[in-house]
């Protein structure tokens, strides 16, 4: 039994994280500013903190000795949100990755942070290997803030390592989907407007390919990255290495939940240059396979069905707003 902080813990990867903690045999305390998902069960293995992690007062009630990982998932995600709040994204991300670096180098517990594709940019050399140069946008464009905040508390987790001594590796996660996700995303959200009887939407021609990565299959890398030693002071690329494009996906949410086909949508007439989509997006994970001992053993149309299923039988899912960026109407701030 291992005594665990799960940053986050109650949002889509980090409610997942803690069920497989819970089904390990850890202890769990999850801080987050918000709640369970309603489908989640109860433990008493299980204890949540409401705190904001920029509140360093605040994460240092948990962040306490005798606490052997913190597992540090809580940011702000989401175009809907790094379009329109950019200040909070990099807030959020940077400096509450800043208060659980010094907080867990001063405990003395190892931590595993969450970070993303998005790091290495419009880099239009794929596949991407964890040390692959970063290519981005002008600073102008807001889309590239959720890159640099992530950037960043990957470049301080390393300096904390190296410079303080602690024990740290990240994860950077390739789109990501399954259970519990907010519908915002392109799994998602198709899924969510296919179940309540809206069409797909597809940006632009559908061409753009992404390697989609099921949840389970996320937190199992995580939780290696947390256990083993050989992860101290590593980054890993965790995703599929299968690639997909949005119009496959589609088509097959299409055939899975028997509902009609998507409907295009040009992202340059509502966004102009507030947003810059990436063709392709494909991880190199050679690196987590050699040393972890970890690969997707998920394929996409199981993983869908999967998420299709558990939707149909989670009405208060289908009842959240959809999050997405539709022509004619801004993106809006949420929590959820």
């Amino acid at each position: 039994m291992a005594r665990v902080v799960v940053t986050g813990g109650c949002g889509f990867l980090g409610s997942h994280l803690v069920d497989e903690l819970v089904r390990r045999g850890d202890e769990v305390v999850v801080f987050d500013g918000g709640t369970p998902p309603p489908d989640q069960s109860p433990s008493p293995a299980v204890r949540y903190v409401d705190g904001d992690i920029r509140d360093a007062s605040r994460l240092a009630t948990v962040v306490t000795g005798g606490i052997d990982v913190v597992y540090h998932l809580a940011a702000v995600v989401g175009v809907d949100r790094y379009l329109s709040s950019p200040v909070d994204v990099i807030d959020i991300n940077l400096l509450g990755t800043r208060n659980v670096l010094d907080l867990c180098a001063g405990v003395g517990a190892k931590v595993v942070v969450a970070s993303t594709s998005e790091v290495f940019g419009k880099n239009p050399a794929v596949p991407w290997r964890e040390d692959d140069d970063r290519v981005l946008g002008s600073t102008a464009v807001d889309r590239w803030c959720y890159s640099s905040s992530k950037a960043l508390g990957e470049h301080l987790t390393f300096a904390f390592a190296r410079d303080r001594g602690l024990r740290a590796a990240v994860v950077r996660y390739f789109n990501v989907y399954g259970p519990r996700q907010r519908p915002a995303f392109v799994v998602s959200r198709s899924i969510h407007r296919a179940l309540n009887g809206q069409p797909q939407v597809i940006y632009d021609d559908g061409g753009q390919t992404r390697c989609f990565t099921f949840v389970r299959d996320a937190i199992d890398a995580t939780i290696a990255a947390g256990t083993s030693e050989t992860a101290d002071g590593e980054c890993f690329n965790v995703g599929s290495s299968v690639e997909t494009t949005v119009a496959e996906l589609s088509a097959m949410i299409a055939e899975l939940t028997g509902t009609a086909a998507a409907v295009p949508v040009r992202t340059g007439e509502r966004l102009g240059d507030r947003y810059q989509d990436l063709r392709r997006r494909v991880p190199d994970t050679g690196k987590i396979r050699r040393v972890l001992g970890w690969r997707c053993t998920t394929d996409l149309r199981g993983g869908l069905a999967r998420t299709i299923e558990w939707a149909r039988r989670n009405p208060w899912w289908l009842a959240l707003p959809d999050s997405g960026v539709e022509p004619g109407r801004s993106p809006a701030v949420t929590t959820a």
